[in-house]
């Protein structure tokens, strides 16, 4: 099943992508949030959708409607940096011998094809596609065995970097992650039944038509699995939680002088099954 949400900012209604269709599901009276995914959400969906068959009615092509983030208010977004080895050489940094964890504020989700807004001030904006996990059920304590268990599916990311501030300005990577529209997520989750193996997606990122990224979710030195077992040794994963995997090589960052981003470049990106995303790169205006 691949769950999205479409409709204005901040009025989203949840639908099931079908094809090219986009189907309404808001009778069955509850959106894509936490406690959707925390009692079985997508499974209970199947049955009412089964049982219900009238309310499978195609409302839209899904390009013709504005997509927002398929997930409504994750409690966390947590992500892993340097996670494929390529990149890690690319910057310059260490092969990390655990995962380097950091937090993406919540409030810089948006929909996979909203404005990318670059931040005042900024001079090193740069892109990331990336696997994000959306976890299903509470993981504390779980195996790698079990880890599985507890993903209700996946979605793509761009993981948005401001290098400047994440890298120069002291502290933590955090306030490089954060700006506003820096997390566009989508266009929609898919169910893990729709992905053969997570661990073999291939992924790619292009700026302006010129290919940047062209990796593989096989190149992660720490897979979901362990992530997801890793993570839950030191916080509890609730459901509606996202897990944002890491990155290839090709950002900005890598490139020999830096690359970075301008208003009006266009950001196109995908991972095999899990669609793909557009932004235009805006300039901040208060």
């Amino acid at each position: 099943m691949k769950l999205a949400r479409y409709g204005p900012p901040g009025q989203e209604r949840p639908a099931v992508v079908q094809g090219e269709q986009l189907i309404d599901v808001s009778a069955f009276g509850q959106d894509f949030g936490p406690d959707f995914f925390a009692n079985n959400g997508p499974a209970r969906l199947a049955t009412w959708l089964a049982a219900n068959p009238q309310a499978a009615q195609p409302v839209s092509l899904v390009s013709a409607v504005r997509l927002g983030p398929p997930v409504k208010n994750p409690g966390k977004l947590i992500c892993i940096g340097l996670n494929y080895v390529d990149h890690a050489r690319e910057t310059g940094a260490k092969i990390p011998a655990e995962p380097i964890i950091f937090f993406k504020a919540t409030s810089a989700i948006v929909g996979p094809n909203d404005d990318l807004v670059i931040p005042k001030n900024s001079q090193k904006t740069d892109w990331e596609v990336e696997l994000a996990v959306v976890i299903g059920q509470k993981a504390s304590y779980v195996t790698e065995a079990d880890a599985l268990n507890h993903v209700a599916g996946y979605m793509l990311h761009n993981d948005y970097s401001e290098r400047e501030f994440q890298l120069e300005r002291g502290g933590q990577w955090v306030k490089g992650k954060s700006c506003d529209t820096f997390a566009p997520l989508g266009p929609f989750l898919a169910t893990p039944n729709e992905l053969a193996d997570v661990q073999q997606l291939p992924m790619w990122l292009t700026v302006n038509g010129q290919t940047k990224q062209n990796g593989n979710t096989s190149n992660m030195i720490f897979g979901v699995k362990f992530l997801v077992s890793y993570l839950s040794q030191f916080m509890s994963l609730h459901p509606g939680d996202i897990i944002s995997t890491g990155t290839p090589a090709g950002v900005g960052l890598g490139f020999n002088p830096p690359q970075y981003l301008h208003p009006g470049d266009v950001v196109e990106l995908g991972i095999e099954g899990l669609g793909r995303s557009r932004q235009v790169a805006k300039a901040w205006a208060g």
